[in-house]
């Protein structure tokens, strides 16, 4: 969010007024009249504008969705400097979103993305590097990447980094700094993190076992939409581990997991209700 600000004021100072009125419209929630104004801007020559303008159509934000129209947009605002125009223009190559798949494209914008300072761009790039896919799969590179995408305030850029220190995948195992790159990650608002640190936590691993700890870090992560979280929580107050046992709400929680698709909560919500709780 303080990146997106800074870009935004920025572009405030250099392209005036109809960049102007269409954020301010866009916090009014008048978004209708925001993509005429961000429209205008676009066609003024401002590459934000572009970029707000083919999220808009990506969402279908006060116009009809049209991924089409978004992959035009992020394209023009991609040419005009703009690094999330080019981050997401590679996430429709990506996903084959408004456009062809192409995994290779995808790759080149998001390292388009990365070398114009957006830390998701590194962050995807990484992760393009990792599986192999649109480019020679090279896992010193991801880590390298991650590393980047976390230091530039991406939150699931440190995710991934913690991920690879704990497996010891293209750096050296390290379960201690994996502590600390899913703390970053949980503390950056990504639920993931939050999870991945409380089982660090629960099993006493790069740091003093605690379970309390790990409970309101579960319970964090499934606040945020984390199933796995979810389902972890569901554990501890089944077996009554740093909280009071209650298999009732350890059944709600698995509940809450099976409904975000994970099939160990249903499984354990199954067993559960055929004991009667």
């Amino acid at each position: 969010m303080k990146i997106w600000m800074v870009f935004i004021f920025l572009a405030l100072s250099l392209f005036g007024d109809a960049f102007q009125e269409g954020f301010d419209e866009y916090k009014k929630g008048n978004k209708k009249k925001a993509a005429e104004f961000f429209k205008k801007a676009c066609d003024g020559g401002n590459p934000l504008g572009c970029s707000i303008l083919g999220l808009m159509y990506a969402n279908g934000e006060g116009i009809k969705q049209d991924k089409i129209k978004a992959v035009e947009f992020y394209k023009k605002a991609c040419d005009g400097g703009n690094a999330q125009g080019c981050n997401n223009l590679g996430l429709m190559y990506d996903n084959g979103e408004g456009i062809r798949e192409d995994k290779f494209k995808a790759v080149e914008f998001y390292k388009k993305a990365c070398d114009g300072g957006d830390a998701l761009g590194c962050n995807n790039l990484g992760f393009m590097y990792s599986k192999g896919k649109g480019i020679k799969q090279d896992k010193f590179k991801a880590a390298e990447l991650y590393k980047k995408a976390c230091d530039g305030g991406c939150a699931q850029g440190c995710f991934n980094l913690g991920l690879k220190y704990a497996n010891g995948e293209g750096i050296r195992e390290d379960k201690f700094k994996a502590v600390e790159f899913y703390k970053k990650a949980c503390d950056g608002g990504y639920a993931q993190g939050c999870n991945n640190l409380g089982l660090m936590y629960d099993n006493g691993d790069g740091i003093k076992q605690d379970k309390f700890k790990a409970v309101e870090l579960y319970k964090k992560a499934c606040d945020g939409g984390d199933a796995w979280g979810c389902n972890n929580l569901g554990i501890m107050y089944e077996y009554g581990e740093g909280v009071r046992q209650d298999k009732k709400r350890a059944k709600m929680l698995f509940g809450k997991a099976c409904d975000m698709r994970l099939e160990d909560g249903c499984r354990n919500y199954k067993i559960l209700n055929e004991q009667g709780f």
